[in-house]
């Protein structure tokens, strides 16, 4: 049988969806692996006072990006830096899920501008609903559904808390099953709102407890320290902070211009939260937080969650992560420090989610007892969720 040759305009169609399809199953983790990186490879070394002191605490990390890069978070995966599998191998009890919704071209430290965007790029290799293509909020709500999703397949071993009683269930249960784990949802930059204050409501009904106010840009309601004008609040930024308050919402100050984050301390009511970051006193960038900015954190009865990437801590290792926990400690209290990885989100750490015991060993060798660490390690963190986090 002579087989006949489809027209070249069907024939084209067939090829350049084939490659459609390549392209939606490949390059999402071929960006990913190049750029969440794991500076070392598990299993992880520590020692066994570490391992009992890590096992018999609550751990909780504040900030990881893994919505934004498309896995299956109950899988297993052999790159990036978390997922479902390696948080219960790693004890940690509580992830936070940080999701975000543009993100300059390029983007650097010192100066970036809104003009482009690789999160469409993302949306478009990831086959995300095309209202995401327009809408920064649509984003938002559909990262948010992805995690409601995750939780809802994974049979109990993940759980989404959003008020106080799932906190208190979650960790009555977790005393007698260790191989669970939880997490809450965040947003990188309050340009997720559409320049509209009033959908933080739309946001807080999807789940959402935490935000902050900039990203990598300045934005309608306030400067980003990697912005070009690095201001303060606006008065919608004020407005956004009086709905975010009034709604149980946690305002976050990671990535704030040092003006942004004065305007959120003296207009604060409520426990303020910078979720991941360094402190300048032990190595000066422009992202880390200043001694008077420290300070003026823990007097709101907030936290300090410490990044664990290089140019947070100053060194590639657990050890400037144990002492730059140091630093903010001697600065805002044994009672307002804290992790803040940002696993996934493009930075180079020295572990994966399994490696965090080594924070536990560093700190054991900076000198810090066993209840200073289990603080730091996520009894802080607890409290501020459990202070923050509204009533079901």
């Amino acid at each position: 049988m002579v087989r006949r040759a489809l027209p070249i305009s069907a024939a084209g169609a067939a090829l350049a969806a084939a490659s459609l399809g390549v392209a939606f199953r490949v390059v999402p983790p071929l960006i990913e692996r190049r750029r969440n990186v794991t500076l070392r490879r598990p299993p992880y070394g520590a020692s066994k006072r570490a391992r009992d002191l890590h096992a018999s605490s609550l751990v909780v990390d504040l900030h990881a990006d893994s919505l934004l890069w498309g896995r299956d978070l109950l899988r297993r995966a052999d790159y990036g830096h978390i997922d479902v599998p390696r948080l219960i191998e790693g004890g940690i009890a509580i992830q936070g899920f940080a999701v975000s919704t543009k993100v300059p071209r390029r983007a650097n430290m010192d100066r970036n501008d809104d003009r482009t965007d690789d999160v469409t790029l993302m949306a478009f290799a990831q086959r995300w609903p095309r209202a995401t293509f327009g809408s920064l909020l649509e984003r938002a709500l559909y990262q948010a559904a992805r995690l409601r999703e995750i939780a809802d397949r994974s049979e109990g071993r993940f759980t989404l808390l959003t008020c106080r009683a799932d906190l208190e269930s979650y960790l009555d249960r977790r005393t007698s099953d260790l191989h669970i784990t939880a997490g809450f949802l965040s947003i990188e930059g309050a340009h997720a709102l559409d320049d509209e204050p009033a959908n933080i409501d739309r946001l807080a009904d999807a789940g959402f407890r935490m935000m902050a106010l900039t990203h990598f840009f300045d934005n309608a309601f306030g400067g980003s320290a990697h912005g070009m004008d690095k201001g303060g609040l606006t008065e919608a930024g004020r407005e956004v902070i009086r709905r975010m308050e009034a709604c149980s919402m946690i305002v976050d100050v990671a990535h704030a211009s040092p003006a942004t984050i004065d305007d959120v301390l003296a207009v604060a009511t409520r426990p303020v939260v910078s979720s991941h970051t360094g402190v300048r006193a032990a190595f000066d960038s422009v992202r880390n937080l200043s001694d008077e900015h420290v300070r003026g954190i823990a007097a709101t009865g907030g936290l300090i969650g410490i990044g664990f990437w290089p140019t947070a801590t100053g060194g590639e290792d657990p050890v400037a992560i144990a002492r730059s926990i140091g630093v903010a400690v001697e600065l805002g209290g044994i009672d307002h420090v804290g992790l803040g990885s940002d696993f996934d989100g493009g930075v180079p750490v020295p572990f994966d989610a399994t490696g965090i015991v080594q924070v536990t060993d560093a700190l054991l060798g900076e000198g810090f007892d066993d209840d200073a660490i289990r603080a730091i390690l996520g009894g802080n963190a607890r409290r501020v969720l459990a202070a923050s986090l509204p009533d079901c």
